[in-house]
């Protein structure tokens, strides 16, 4: 199965280029998209009858992120309280119950950043993944999710028989499909074609 992945600027472009898919014979289960802008995804998936495109999981990176994470903000708070009651003689009575206070934060932070990386590892936010096991190589597959983070849309028509990508991608480009090279820089994109 062939996939071609394109980016618009806006979202109005997408619902246009998904439009022309279908015309153009491409069955709405094999077209996907999807946008940062909850209330356009929600306008384009009634306008086209195309379903948004979920990502992968985070899965357990998420949640090592997040421990790591919150550890680190656990420290920030409370090392240097910790060194303010060292610091003063009139305080240094308090140095052992601030060191456990740093122990406490550590621990406290580590569990409560593993327990959000889980919650936010869960909302298949996660397009590299998603991106990769189309075939899209890593690099690229970055560059597309931080496009979407920087309000761009992807549009995905995948090809059962692997002949008609050409296609798909000069309909794509026909309707504002932007460049992936300029993505970082200008915001602006074109489509890139992916075979798998």
């Amino acid at each position: 199965m062939e996939s071609v992945v394109a980016l618009f600027r806006e979202p109005t472009q997408a619902q246009q280029a998904l439009e022309a898919l279908k015309t153009g014979g491409f069955q709405r289960d094999h077209l996907g998209f999807a946008l940062s802008d909850v209330v356009a995804e929600n306008d384009i998936a009634q306008a086209t009858g195309v379903s948004p495109e979920a990502g992968a999981p985070g899965g357990t990176g998420s949640v090592i992120k997040g421990a790591v994470m919150g550890v680190v903000g656990g420290l920030l708070m409370t090392v240097p309280i910790w060194g303010l009651l060292g610091l003063f003689s009139q305080t240094r009575v308090y140095a052992e119950g601030g060191l456990l206070g740093v122990l406490f934060g550590v621990i406290g932070g580590a569990a409560l950043g593993g327990l959000f990386g889980a919650l936010a590892g869960s909302d298949h936010g996660d397009y590299v993944k998603l991106l990769r096991t189309m075939g899209v190589p890593a690099a690229q597959a970055e560059r597309f999710q931080a496009a979407l983070h920087g309000g761009h849309t992807m549009v995905i028509a995948r090809d059962p028989s692997g002949t008609r990508g050409d296609e798909a991608l000069s309909l794509m480009r026909r309707h504002g499909a932007v460049r992936l090279e300029d993505a970082l820089g200008s915001g602006q994109m074109q489509s890139e074609r992916t075979g798998h």
